[in-house]
């Protein structure tokens, strides 16, 4: 769904529309090619929806602030509390759940059921998706500081 509303409404945003495509990459071969690996599918997607309707709100605030003062107030407002939340679970327990699933794919156990191709493109997916959402939150965070501080040294003149 967050892709088809990218595509309507927010078509410039390559990254996430990008993101998103890779999704459904891991999940059309997981559930249409091979029919297994869906656990760790999961787990990754409770992860994700778990920030998600914090992040709609206020990427919808950030789309709205400069025309909308209450959307400005909304957008400052959910800052910092989104980019906590989003950082401890995709750039924590995200990665180490990534971690638990490569090191689960590599062993072999899942040779079986699941081709080493995919296993391989599974791992490169999602650890791809998930080093630009950190560098995605990390930028976010550094210009959340760099505004405050320009703010406060605006105010002490």
């Amino acid at each position: 769904m967050d892709l088809l509303h990218y595509l309507a409404f927010l078509p410039g945003d390559v990254l996430f529309i990008a993101h998103h495509l890779a999704t459904l990459f891991v999940f059309v071969t997981c559930r249409y090619l091979v029919r297994h690996g869906a656990y760790a599918l999961l787990v990754l997607l409770v992860l994700a929806e778990v920030t998600s309707l914090l992040q709609n709100v206020w990427t919808l605030a950030g789309i709205w602030r400069a025309e909308k003062p209450a959307a400005a107030r909304v957008y400052r407002a959910l800052s910092p509390p989104f980019y906590f939340l989003y950082t401890l679970v995709r750039g924590v327990a995200g990665p180490l759940f990534f971690l638990k699933m490569s090191l689960f794919y590599l062993s072999g156990q899942a040779v079986d059921v699941i081709p080493w191709w995919v296993r391989i493109s599974w791992i490169v997916v999602v650890g791809t998706a998930i080093t630009v959402s950190n560098l995605w939150i990390w930028n976010l965070w550094k210009e959340l500081f760099r505004e405050r501080k320009q703010s406060a040294a605006k105010k002490s003149k």
